[in-house]
């Protein structure tokens, strides 16, 4: 069991970037004594259309998996960081490479100004991984929705059931998904929504049914999964049209419906993107330039990862139910 009590502190056991924070805060505030109040020209205003692919996370809660690792993140390999960028307050840590200004940030984090937004430090201001980009938005607020993610039916065999006898194991229960949207409203109407972040609250419980071999029949672990909806029926197809089994697809509906819930623009509060949640969503551009908004590319891109690290998707599969992730 994990202890969450707190620790304290002493000045030695603090690291070389904790110190540097401190020293950096004592300078600020001795700036701000020496110089009075902060001028006006921190800030900057900027005019724009809108605002996209946008997360609204802790950056406490930053995840490094499904491509990404933190040699990744700390500049070892192509040279990935994260910066920390707030829009009213609500946070998402943005994962690109080589950035080096505020614009850069926003650029990569598909980020949009809007007429009227404030933001701190201005667009050409140089950037760190300590560096937090603030936006003000006039007129918005955030709103939380939640909405169902269907169930699937497995269909597992087992020889404790005479041969051709169904029983029902378990049933299905609908997950949900959480999506955070930004709402701008204008003489009282609502005049634009905006995704922050969408993700899997709760994962659906599926229903399974046994299926009875009689004795001496086989048993499946996984099971075959009866695919519900147009991503899910292709998925099916294009595995077993390509060497895939029942059990590759099935373990396929597990992992991408506990990550995303088979949404395809789904944005963890990490910044992973898409079915697979690819860590960051940009990984994706390997199988497709459309990797955005293409279920098709997301999946070829989410099998060709797990035959790589997992040697096959049953591989991925079986980590997730060990580790609840992949």
């Amino acid at each position: 069991m994990a202890n969450h009590r707190k620790q304290t502190k002493t000045l030695r056991s603090l690291s070389k970037r904790q110190w540097l924070k401190i020293t950096a805060s004592v300078a600020a505030a001795a700036c701000l004594l020496g110089g009075g109040i902060v001028s006006y020209n921190a800030y900057e205003t900027y005019t724009a259309n809108h605002i996209t692919a946008y997360s609204a996370t802790d950056t406490n809660a930053l995840g490094v998996s499904r491509g990404a690792d933190r040699a990744d993140l700390r500049g070892g390999n192509a040279g990935n960081s994260y910066v920390t960028v707030k829009i009213n307050g609500k946070a998402r840590a943005v994962i690109g490479s080589h950035f080096t200004n505020v614009k850069s940030v926003l650029d990569q984090g598909d980020i949009t100004l809007e007429p009227g937004d404030v933001i701190k430090p201005k667009l050409t201001s140089k950037v760190t991984e300590s560096t937090t980009i603030s936006i003000e938005r006039a007129g918005s607020d955030l709103k939380t929705s939640n909405e169902a993610i269907g169930f699937n039916t497995v269909r597992k065999e087992t020889s404790s059931l005479p041969k051709g006898q169904e029983k029902t194991e378990t049933e299905g229960q609908d997950g949900v998904m959480e999506t955070t949207s930004l709402v701008t409203r204008a003489g009282g109407k609502v005049i634009s929504s905006n995704v922050f972040t969408s993700f899997v609250k709760k994962a659906p419980v599926d229903k399974v049914v046994l299926v009875g071999t009689g004795a001496g029949g086989s048993s499946s672990s996984i099971g075959t999964t009866v695919p519900v909806g147009e991503m899910q029926q292709w998925a099916h197809d294009y595995l077993l049209a390509n060497g895939g089994t029942e059990a590759d697809f099935s373990a396929t509906v597990f992992i991408i419906t506990h990550e995303s819930g088979w949404r395809v623009d789904a944005q963890n509060p990490s910044g992973a993107y898409g079915l697979p949640q690819a860590l960051p969503g940009s990984k994706m551009a390997s199988a497709g330039a459309d990797w955005a908004t293409n279920y098709q590319t997301q999946l070829k891109w989410f099998w060709g990862y797990c035959n790589g690290r997992y040697g096959s998707v049953q591989g991925a599969y079986q980590y997730w139910v060990a580790h609840s992730n992949y």
